[in-house]
């Protein structure tokens, strides 16, 4: 074996090293460099409308025993690794609201099953509350989606100023 070749052991282990970084920064660097520019790179108004609305989707987790909480929190996870995996690619740009296309089908449920208001006020209102927070998301999406495709396509934030943030390979 040539003595500038890794052996098959050490290639082995670089290989599950690649993977580990890999799987750390989809995991929690990204998301927390997201986080980062969504509570301090936005504007005040901005950054105040995606907290609301992280926190009414946070709502699920009170929820979780009922249908409409688990299929929130599932669509939200669903999301957020179709928003990492842009991220990680192209940066933050405006495409990232195509993360929130499972709420599509979710809001469109929700809005011809809605709990009832007698036996269960608080599901009932936290829902709506949820309807009309992710709509509203979901028009400011599509128009920022539309603006990507119209070519607005660089990253119109980034967690470090001096470069782009890591790029998935």
């Amino acid at each position: 074996m040539c003595p500038t070749q890794p052996s098959p052991a050490a290639a082995g282990r670089g290989k599950l090293w690649d993977f580990r970084q890999t799987l750390r920064a989809v995991t929690v660097q990204l998301p927390l460099e997201m986080l980062g520019i969504v509570l301090f790179r936005f504007r005040p108004l901005a950054r105040v409308w995606v907290i609301a609305l992280i926190a009414v989707n946070l709502g699920s987790l009170a929820f979780i025993q009922t249908q409409y909480g688990l299929a929130n929190l599932l669509a939200t996870l669903a999301g957020i690794g179709v928003m990492i995996l842009i991220y990680a690619r192209l940066g933050f740009v405006r495409l990232l609201g195509v993360g929130h296309i499972f709420w599509i089908p979710m809001l469109i449920w929700f809005a011809c099953s809605l709990p009832d208001k007698q036996t269960e006020p608080l599901l009932y209102y936290w829902v709506l509350s949820l309807i009309a927070f992710n709509s509203v998301s979901l028009l400011i999406d599509a128009i920022d989606v539309i603006r990507f495709a119209a070519g607005e396509r660089s990253p119109h934030y980034v967690w470090r100023e001096a470069d782009d943030p890591p790029r998935l390979r």
